[in-house]
Parts: structure tokens; sequence; C-alpha cells
């Protein structure tokens, strides 16, 4: 493997994130082969000794790519609150180690959500500056006219800032409520749900169907499934 930043190879054994890595550096807790490494400094551990606090890093982390379809009812976190006495998405993965949570879902929300020890693959997908689409299908209280929708395409206000564009259509039309698709890539906190009661039409369901090009597919809530070596290529853009 090519030479990476120790922080970077600390974070992907799962040891530490990025940040607390640096400080470990700092600490002077890190050496390669022998010496006390230094911030900023590149190795690969497949031919050089890495070690953190003595325990020496592994050249090829095993890494895990899950996809799961996460039932309404179950919070999006890995550890549990102590007042928390609802079901964890990662009690749903019977899989040692920790696992990062790509995708949010509020607690009465539901669908894709991406679980993963790869730490860069991550930080790639959560972070903002990528825009990575997801696509929602959302049932809301009544008939959204041409005007409405529209509103919500363009943006709408939210705190002290405009929503982004984002892509909406109606997919069913029934005499109480409506379902429509929206794609957004914008990820404020329960953002669907506040922009739909502003305009009037409160969500009575939400389901994320898609991040990039994953898809729910026919998975069931609860259910879930790895990633294909071809899917993690193309989310890492390989």
């Amino acid at each position: 493997m090519p030479e990476e930043r120790l922080q970077k190879l600390i974070s992907q054994a799962q040891i530490a994130s990025r940040r607390a890595a640096e400080e470990m550096i700092r600490a002077g807790r890190v050496t390669v082969d022998g010496r006390i490494a230094q911030l900023g400094e590149k190795a690969d551990p497949a031919i050089q000794d890495v070690r953190v606090d003595g325990r020496r890093l592994a050249a090829t982390p095993d890494y895990v790519y899950i996809l799961l379809y996460k039932p309404r009812g179950v919070v999006s976190a890995n550890k549990r609150e102590a007042h928390e006495k609802r079901p964890l998405v990662r009690s749903l993965i019977p899989h040692e180690g920790h696992l990062f949570t790509v995708g949010r879902l509020d607690t009465d929300s539901e669908g894709l959500i991406l679980l993963t020890n790869d730490g860069t693959l991550a930080d790639r997908l959560m972070h903002p500056k990528y825009g990575h689409a997801k696509t929602y299908e959302v049932l809301v209280e009544g008939q959204p006219d041409r005007v409405t929708l529209d509103k919500w395409r363009q943006g709408v206000p939210l705190g002290d800032k405009v929503s982004a564009p984002a892509r909406i259509r109606v997919l069913e039309e029934k005499p109480n409520e409506t379902w429509i698709q929206v794609i957004m890539r914008e990820g404020r906190k329960r953002q669907i749900r506040r922009i739909a009661s502003q305009l009037g039409h409160p969500v009575k369901r939400l389901i994320r169907t898609q991040i990039e090009m994953l898809t729910i597919g026919r998975l069931q809530p609860g259910e879930w499934r790895e990633l294909s070596p071809r899917e993690v290529r193309k989310l890492k853009g390989e």
C-alpha cells in the first residue's frame, strides 16, 4: 500500500479519530521503525514498523461495509446514552468492533443507512463539501400544489439559512395524502420534516431509499447486506 499520513493510518486501524491520533503523535506515543514519529509524517505499515503505545498497526485492515434498512423506532447510534431505552442500529448488526454510522436518520424515519469501519470512506461520505445525493420517499398530509412544491425545490428558510435546492417529484396522490420523492445534497437535522411542516404538509412517513448509487433494493426493515467490491470501489471513486 502507498504511504499515508500517520493520523490517517491510526484512524483506519480504528484506534482513534484523526484528531485524537494527531494528539497521540504530538505526545510521542507513535513510533516508526523504533523512533518517535513527528506530526505530518507518512509511513507504509506493509514495510515499516508503525506502533501506537507499543501496539503495531496491521498492514491491511479488514474493512466492513454494510447496508442496513433502519426500521422506524430504532435510534441511529452506536452507543447507548444512559437514558436511552430504544433499540440502536448497532444492535442490528452482528459484527464485533466499532462501526461508523453514515447517513443518520431520526428515530421516526426509516431506510438506508451505511455502517463501516473504514474511517476514511465514512469521512468522505459524511463531509458536507462532497454533497452526496440522497433520495427519499415521503408521505405528507394533503396534496401540495405546484406553487408549494416549487418553493421546496428552490429552497425554504430554515433558521438563519435557506435550504439548498432539491429535486421534488410527485409519486402518488391520494385524497388526503401524497407520496413525493425528494432528492437532496444537504443533510440538516430533520430537514425534510421541518420544510414539509413549514409548507403546511407535515410528514406522515419518511423512507430513505438511496445514497449516491446505493439503493435499498428489496431489503425489508431490519434486514442488511454487505456491499459488493464493485459498490465499494464506486463509493471510493475508483
